[in-house]
């Protein structure tokens, strides 16, 4: 998948993104906002572990988001099963030097118009840690609204810590059948 956007592109992972995937990753201010199965320290071996992973979904659901075709974080969903199967989990990181760019708001955009072109989804969600305002606030800006706050609904570096639910419905915008829709 190779999806254009302004100032930034989505595209398949490769497996020559591993160094550069270790390197931004390689960051605890990333893995204290993720869930723990992303790794910390982050790896050549997770980068390659992952690389390798995300070739082998069907449908593909991990993407880099790239700048000048350059790694500079990731986007992609966890899609639901049996009855949750027209819905997905949504998460991304951008690495260090590739924040306060307006990025990760321009990546989120297009990836939800992508999929919503490009599969069956109807109902996308994701969490947010409440001592993390900037990326809930990337997901407003994609469209999403808060569902709920859920008290202490997750423990991250032994802390228990409350998370904002956020959630977007196909066709309550009327941008959805604009964004990202194509792919090239």
């Amino acid at each position: 998948m190779y999806l254009p956007l302004a100032h930034c592109a989505i595209r398949s992972w490769r497996p020559s993104d591993a160094v550069r995937l270790a390197v931004i990753a390689n960051d605890r201010s990333i893995w204290m906002m993720l869930r723990d199965r992303f790794p910390h320290p982050y790896s050549q071996a997770d980068a390659e572990a992952f690389i390798a992973f995300a070739a082998t979904e069907v449908p593909e659901c991990n993407f880099a988001i790239t700048v000048e075709d350059i790694v500079v974080g990731s986007i992609g969903c966890i899609r639901g099963d049996d009855i949750a199967r027209v819905s997905a989990e949504l998460g991304y990181w951008l690495g260090a030097d590739a924040r306060g760019r307006g990025l990760a708001t321009v990546a989120l955009r297009g990836f939800v118009g992508w999929l919503w072109a490009n599969s069956d989804l109807q109902h996308l969600r994701a969490s947010v840690f409440l001592n993390n305002p900037g990326s809930a606030r990337v997901l407003e800006k994609g469209g999403f609204t808060l569902a709920h706050i859920a008290r202490k609904a997750a423990i991250k570096d032994g802390r228990i810590m409350d998370e904002w639910y956020y959630v977007r419905v196909r066709g309550d915008d009327p941008s959805d059948a604009r964004e990202g829709a194509g792919e090239t």
